[in-house]
């Protein structure tokens, strides 16, 4: 009687299981693959329109990290957050040096650190591709929060200002439109993971296939469901509105040391703008709206100043806003808008209510100095406001959010519950070059008018000013470091979109998906550890 001798299986190979064989350079395939997903994410934001290139960035993503240990998947996706990161801030070291912009990224990095070790968790779940965005969203949330109350700049949500995935901020903001996208990218790479298993075996189960399809097709259809909601038409009528760059001296940290030169620049601008309207050449404004620290000379304690922006308001003949730094005598600065009548002088005040951590006040400034001499720049700090900012110019409620907090949910969206029908963002990026942040700016601006479905003048002192309609679409802009003028007439608008009657709800439901997901996986941990327990113990 003949043996027949049958040869050991060979170790299984792919993406899930596959051990360290092979050539030495294997192990540096997932770290790099983590790095790249992180760049192509970085790519994915404006000034590129290539809006698309976070699907692949979130399928590589997938790939990197399903099956993952715990410890693997943060340390992954720490790489994946210095790809993405380090790129898209590199403008924070502008004018001070790299070592902010590096702290910055490493500290930010850490949150997408923290999701790679939540997706890593719940990806051998069914359904993980739901879990996994919802882990997604749920880093956003807190990175948006902390520290110092957060900074939710690089949001996936605010590269998608072109994509089909837009419409969806109208239905559930930020969060939703963020989840979606993460949610298509890791449902393609669960589609090819199904075609892969196909290709093996000529089946495929309907479970794991079901999940794929809906991951990939609810994203979609849902944004096209949404598009009724995408409307720019003038449900109170228009307003025509102008938007002043008057520039600055030169580029730098040291731009506003010729204070008055700014102030002068954009009155200049906007008496020019008063002779073209009696010329005929432009439209009359029902306001004018000028950018953050258009004049950081206080108004109320130099007469000299009040007499410069009073001159040009009655030039124009309309309300006019503009953005100042106040000087009390005792207490903190505060980054104020003003509503300058041209009658009556100034007549409100919106105080910033989100002044941004190390840039106008400087938590732990004895420990920050031992790395940059830079933060005593920041002489005084400033303080934040506490009010709702909304001004009636001429009959239109204009809501405000200054420069940094467009980058807050909240900040936007208190603007419209309290009766805004149109959205002001003035800023100044005087002191970012011609850098790639006033366009990462500009397309949160974007995002937030089909959120809230408002019209939204950006106001820039010498970046890109831009007024944009309800529907995203930028109508004019200005060049970088070009003094220029934009006016155009705009739809004003009341109704609410779902994303703005809901607030934090959808963002609460993606987080308790999450929560439900890193649930699910630790109970299935703790069963699996006690079945091997029981098992080896029986032996």
């Amino acid at each position: 009687m003949s043996a027949t001798i049958t040869p050991a299986p060979a170790p299984a190979s792919g993406a899930e299981g596959s051990s360290a064989t092979g050539s030495p350079l294997r192990r540096f395939v997932r770290p790099a693959t983590a790095l790249l997903s992180g760049l192509l994410l970085f790519l994915s934001f404006p000034p590129r329109p290539l809006w698309w290139l976070a699907l692949p960035a979130f399928a590589l993503l997938g790939w990197t990290l399903r099956g993952r240990r715990l410890r693997a998947g943060f340390g992954l996706g720490y790489l994946a957050g210095l790809g993405f990161m380090l790129p898209l801030l590199v403008w924070t070291g502008e004018e001070v040096g790299p070592v902010p912009w590096l702290a910055l990224a490493a500290i930010e990095a850490l949150f997408v650190a923290a999701a790679g070790l939540g997706v890593a968790a719940v990806s051998r779940l069914p359904w993980w591709p739901f879990f996994a965005a919802g882990v997604w969203i749920l880093a956003e949330a807190a990175r948006a929060r902390v520290p110092f109350g957060g900074f939710p700049w690089g949001k996936i949500a605010f590269g998608q200002a072109d994509g089909v995935f837009l419409p969806l901020a109208a239905v559930g903001g930020t969060p939703v439109l963020g989840f979606a996208v993460a949610l298509c990218g890791f449902g393609l790479y669960e589609a090819y993971r199904q075609f892969r298993a196909y290709r093996a075996t000529g089946t495929v189960p309907r479970g794991p296939l079901a999940v794929a399809a809906l991951s990939v097709l609810l994203p979609v259809t849902g944004a096209v469901a949404a598009l009724p909601l995408v409307d720019d038409t003038a449900e109170d009528g228009t307003a025509t509105v102008a938007a002043v760059q008057g520039n600055v001296p030169r580029l730098g940290l040291d731009f506003n040391s010729q204070r008055r030169a700014v102030l002068d620049n954009h009155a200049a601008r906007t008496r020019e703008l008063a002779d073209a309207v009696k010329a005929g050449s432009e439209p009359q404004p029902d306001f004018v709206l000028w950018p953050e620290n258009s004049s950081d000379i206080d108004p109320y304690a130099n007469p000299d100043a009040a007499d410069v922006i009073d001159g040009a308001v009655r030039a124009i003949g309309v309300p006019t806003v503009i953005g100042a730094v106040i000087s009390p005598p005792t207490g903190k600065l505060r980054n104020t808008l003003i509503e300058w009548d041209p009658e009556r002088g100034p007549v409100a005040t919106y105080d910033k209510r989100h002044v941004q951590p190390f840039g106008e006040y400087i938590p732990m400034r004895s420990v920050v100095r031992l790395f940059n001499s830079n933060v005593d720049r920041v002489s005084r700090d400033f303080g934040p406001g506490s009010k709702v900012g909304v001004f009636d110019l001429a009959g239109t409620k204009v809501g405000l959010a200054t420069c940094y907090e467009a980058a807050f949910d909240w900040a936007v969206r208190d603007t419209v519950t309290h009766g805004a029908q149109l959205i002001s963002v003035p800023s100044n990026n005087a002191t970012f070059g011609r850098s790639e942040m006033t366009y990462q700016q500009l397309a949160m601006s974007r995002v937030r008018a089909v959120e809230h479905s408002r019209s939204v003048v950006v106001p820039v002192t010498s970046g890109v000013s831009a007024i944009i309609r309800p529907d995203g679409e930028i109508v004019a802009q200005t060049k970088m470091f070009t003094p220029d003028v934009l006016v155009e007439k705009v739809p004003l608008r009341s109704s609410l979109t779902p994303a703005t009657r809901m607030g934090t709800l959808p963002e609460a439901l993606l987080a308790a998906l999450a929560a439900a997901g890193l649930g699910w996986a630790a109970f299935r941990s703790v069963r699996a550890r006690r079945t091997r327990t029981e098992d080896s113990g029986a032996e």
